[in-house]
């Protein structure tokens, strides 16, 4: 699966382009202008910091921890087949509304500067006591955009009440009227006689190669999307049940197939918020930790190689006795930010808002300074959404993937950074 894209970059990195610029909606006007009577946000950052010593470095390592290979066959002996991306995509039963048919409402969760250039909103009732969360794209999975035959967005909801994680699988290929199904992230138990919920919040996910990373409290679990499970009883609970296999309602699940532990101690990091960069040599995961606010502790910024290795597609690179070590690392005075993405030399970092009707702030730090986007006649750095917690950059199409509450929205990087000046 490794090389799967490379050798077609170039002439469907061209089409995805054409495709998607076609589609372009002019959504300049959806978000409102902000005052000066919001919060204001933390003072320039500066430059970023770099992390060099072992002793900064080493809490940041991570443990790979894999699945034995029969407690995965086991499983799947259990369920059935496993099924891909496609079945999912193939089974779509909820349409995601476009920028158009968004409230008023909902459109003010979009940033004012830079305007979104894609917008869709998610069914309330679909969604209803569910948390947004990370998102990542068929540009994470291979290089020229697509899986398979597929463009494909993947959208993470949380449920804190009963400790649910799932993810919506968006068939991405008409952007006029994208659908899509759920599927719940499980993790196995019992050698693979039965499996649980992922209990967690997902704030960060990539899907790299055939390998889906996403965050938990432990570390990061690791799914392979290419051992989706169709279950087979319509119940709110989750496992081995009565008759089959239930998912909490969700006619798929995707269970673990391993996890990256922290292995730093007390002084470990914990990876918050995740991101693919395609512009490093190999490939590398992006990550930040979340910091209060209120909390006057710097932000670590770090990343991880992937393995280039052919039998380890979509896996980070460990050495002999099994570490994931740091490849780079800073530290930003930037606080409160939590998406995060790098490109080049260069990290974009979201901030929340300050207020539930305000607007957050989008900062680019590189090792030379900081820049934040701004907007109104006051000039405010308050002009990003309001929740954004995840950046997602498309490589094959040139666009940032992010969301904000119930809406899901994109724009070219080049109009980003062009907003920062």
């Amino acid at each position: 699966m490794m090389q799967r894209g490379r050798h077609r970059r170039q002439k469907r990195g061209r089409a995805a382009r054409a495709f998607l610029a076609g589609t372009a909606l002019a959504l300049t006007a959806a978000a409102t202008m902000i005052s000066a009577s919001q919060a204001t946000v933390a003072d320039d950052p500066g430059a970023l910091k770099p992390l060099a010593t072992s002793a900064e470095t080493d809490v940041l390592r991570l443990r790979e921890h894999l699945e034995p290979q029969r407690s995965l066959d086991r499983l799947a002996s259990a369920m059935g087949t496993p099924s891909g991306v496609g079945a999912v995509l193939d089974s779509a039963d909820h349409t995601l509304r476009t920028a158009a048919d968004c409230a008023p409402a909902e459109r003010e969760a979009l940033p004012v500067e830079p305007a979104a250039t894609r917008a869709y909103c998610w069914d309330a009732a679909d969604t209803r006591s569910w948390r947004a969360g990370a998102v990542t794209t068929s540009g994470d999975a291979d290089d020229d955009g697509l899986w398979g035959q597929n463009r494909v967005i993947l959208s993470a909801w949380s449920q804190g009440a009963h400790d649910l994680a799932r993810v919506a699988f968006i068939d991405a290929n008409d952007l006029e009227r994208p659908t899509y199904s759920w599927v719940l992230l499980t993790v196995p138990v019992d050698g693979g006689r039965d499996y649980r919920a992922l209990d967690s919040r997902v704030s960060g996910m990539v899907w790299y190669q055939d390998k889906l990373l996403v965050t938990a409290a432990e570390g990061l679990y690791v799914y392979d999307m290419d051992r989706v499970q169709r279950t087979t009883v319509d119940s709110p609970a989750v496992g081995r049940v009565d008759g089959g296999w239930a998912g909490h309602g969700s006619r798929w699940v995707l269970p673990a197939v391993g996890t990256y532990s922290l292995a730093g101690g007390k002084a470990a990091a914990q990876p918050g918020y995740l991101s693919l960069d395609r512009s490093t040599s190999p490939d590398s995961l992006v990550a930040s930790e979340w910091v209060s606010k209120d909390d006057d502790r710097d932000v670590r910024l770090w990343r991880y190689d992937f393995s280039a290795a052919s039998d380890r597609a979509g896996l980070l690179t460990t050495d002999p006795a099994g570490y994931t070590r740091v490849d780079e690392a800073y530290e930003t005075k930037a606080g409160g930010v939590g998406a995060v993405l790098s490109y080049g030399s260069n990290w974009y970092l979201g901030r929340a808002a300050d207020a539930d009707d305000g607007h957050g702030t989008l900062w680019r730090q590189s090792a030379t300074g900081a820049r934040a986007t701004r907007c109104g006649t006051d000039e405010t750095r308050q002009c990003w959404s309001t929740e954004s917690e995840s950046l997602s950059y498309w490589e094959a199409t040139g666009e940032v993937w992010s969301q904000s509450g119930r809406v899901l929205f994109a724009m070219p990087l080049a109009s980003v950074d062009r907003a920062l000046g």
